[in-house]
């Protein structure tokens, strides 16, 4: 009971702005009702999808990871570790559902020169590789800071070779691919795998990592495609 009704309040406090600022709109631009009375039922909808997908997320896709980050370590295996962190952060992040909206965008704004299906797979391998590697520095104990300077230096080096058009798109799929899908799932991996080495080790930039491997995927993909 107490999960449902923060899970009212954070859906609350997501909806209520944007739903006060076109109320706003409406009466100071006097704009149909007909209009108006579309945007509240979409809002309703909208609420209740997110109520259900916050629950759906704290129930079932949050604990999951977190059990699988903490089986990972005690298989002893680092090809096992690397598989999973593969296979997990490419599903995960297709099923995102910003990088479909993204990919749909994108496909309509080049007129289908790439194709929506290699844009949602390239992020995906983006993701999954950069999911990989965050298991294996946290097991092997990297330090972060030279991860994420070697990635950025390769993004900006690559910058250099891709087409202007697509490093705009590059840079939001970064930012897509931290959705309410895609973070829960890899901060709760992040926190189960951490948890095996008895607080340690940390799962601190998990998110950051995994948000620079799409926009390498996609500088690539400029760099094939452009």
């Amino acid at each position: 009971m107490s999960s449902l009704k923060n899970t009212l309040i954070e859906v609350a406090y997501s909806i209520l702005p944007i739903t006060l600022v076109v109320v706003i709109i409406q009466i100071a631009l006097r704009m149909s009702y007909e209009d108006f009375a579309r945007f509240a039922g979409g809002a309703v909808l909208v609420c209740i999808g997110l109520i259900l997908f916050f629950l759906g997320t704290k129930i079932g896709i949050v604990p999951i990871g977190k059990m699988i980050g903490e089986y990972l370590p005690q298989t002893g295996k680092l090809s096992i570790v690397i598989l999973f962190g593969l296979l997990l952060g490419f599903s995960v992040t297709v099923a995102e559902p910003d990088v479909q909206v993204l990919a749909m965008q994108f496909s309509q704004a080049s007129q289908g020169a790439v194709p929506k299906l290699i844009l949602i797979s390239a992020v995906g391998i983006g993701v999954a590789v950069y999911i990989a590697l965050a298991l294996l520095k946290l097991i092997k104990g990297w330090s972060i800071k030279y991860l994420i300077i070697a990635s950025y230096v390769l993004v900006l080096l690559l910058a250099l070779f891709t087409p202007d058009s697509y490093i705009p798109v590059a840079l939001d799929s970064g930012g897509v691919t931290t959705g309410p899908m895609t973070v829960p799932f890899i901060l709760a991996l992040g926190v189960g795998v951490a948890s095996t080495f008895g607080g340690k080790r940390d799962s601190f930039g998990f998110v950051g990592l995994a948000s620079v491997g799409p926009i390498l995927a996609v500088l690539l993909l400029g760099v094939l495609f452009g």
